[in-house]
């Protein structure tokens, strides 16, 4: 039995971690209301025109369009890679089985500054242009791992024994995968595409690396960091993407909560 000791011991460093995460955040969020251009403490006048600006700073929604181009296609070569990679591990046995499934995702383990690089140097080797397809090529590498532990987790916990009893019944292996393999995995595939557009809509590093002249909406906010008088703008830019960024990880969490009690009530 814990004691009462314990007890407020863990929920006070709880609250202290919580805190450390969220307070930053939050202290944004109350500053994208200031009146003021200048950040001060306290806040003596609150005022909502600095989301006005920003919706209306062309830059800024040519970067967010961006953006969200290249988390959507980056989503979708990880979803067909990661989800055919997954199942290929799971129903195969072949020699470098294990080796495979760990350089699929090793990316993610990387940090990004080395992904970057790596991407940047293979680029000038191969004479490749830095454009929009690059930074959909870089955000992939890591988009994928997340669609393929998602997928491969979901395979390992349904088993085989549906797809046997479908090859038994006559169906072959497309009708299998279709009818019976697919379904099992769909909100696995879901979960996990949301989680990789989420990555992929908030990337840097690898961003920075891959972009060239093209800008998306985190190097925009990097930038206009360099400018003290752009500060407003830059919370309430902030604010939005943690929105954002907020609704598919909550969407993704949701996901996989119901199909993790789904399976143990089977």
């Amino acid at each position: 039995m814990e004691g009462r000791g314990t007890r407020i011991s863990l929920v006070a460093a709880s609250a202290l971690v919580l805190a450390f995460l969220w307070l930053p955040l939050v202290l944004i969020c109350v500053y994208a209301f200031a009146e003021s251009k200048i950040p001060s403490w306290p806040i003596t006048e609150f005022s909502t025109k600095w989301w006005g600006t920003a919706w209306h700073n062309e830059r800024m929604r040519d970067a967010l369009k961006t953006s969200i181009e290249v988390a959507a296609m980056a989503t979708g070569i990880a979803l067909l890679l990661g989800a055919s990679a997954a199942f290929a591990v799971h129903r195969f046995r072949f020699f470098g089985r294990e080796t495979v499934s760990l350089l699929l995702v090793l990316p993610i383990a990387l940090p990004g500054i080395v992904t970057g690089l790596a991407l940047l140097s293979a680029m000038e080797y191969g004479g490749i242009t830095p454009s929009l397809l690059t930074i959909v090529a870089g955000h992939a590498t890591f988009c994928v791992v997340v669609v393929y532990n998602n997928a491969l987790a979901r395979l390992r916990r349904t088993g085989g024994s549906l797809q046997e009893a479908s090859m038994d019944l006559g169906a072959d292996g497309w009708q299998t995968f279709r009818h019976v393999t697919l379904p099992s995995i769909a909100t696995a595939l879901v979960a996990g595409g949301l989680l990789a557009f989420a990555l992929s809509f908030d990337e840097v590093i690898v961003t920075y690396f891959t972009a060239g002249t093209r800008e998306t909406l985190p190097l925009w906010i990097f930038q206009q960091l360099k400018l003290p008088n752009q500060a407003p703008q830059v919370n309430v830019v902030a604010v939005s993407v943690i929105v954002l960024t907020f609704i598919p990880v909550l969407l993704a969490q949701r996901l996989m909560r119901s199909d993790a009690g789904a399976l143990r009530g089977r």
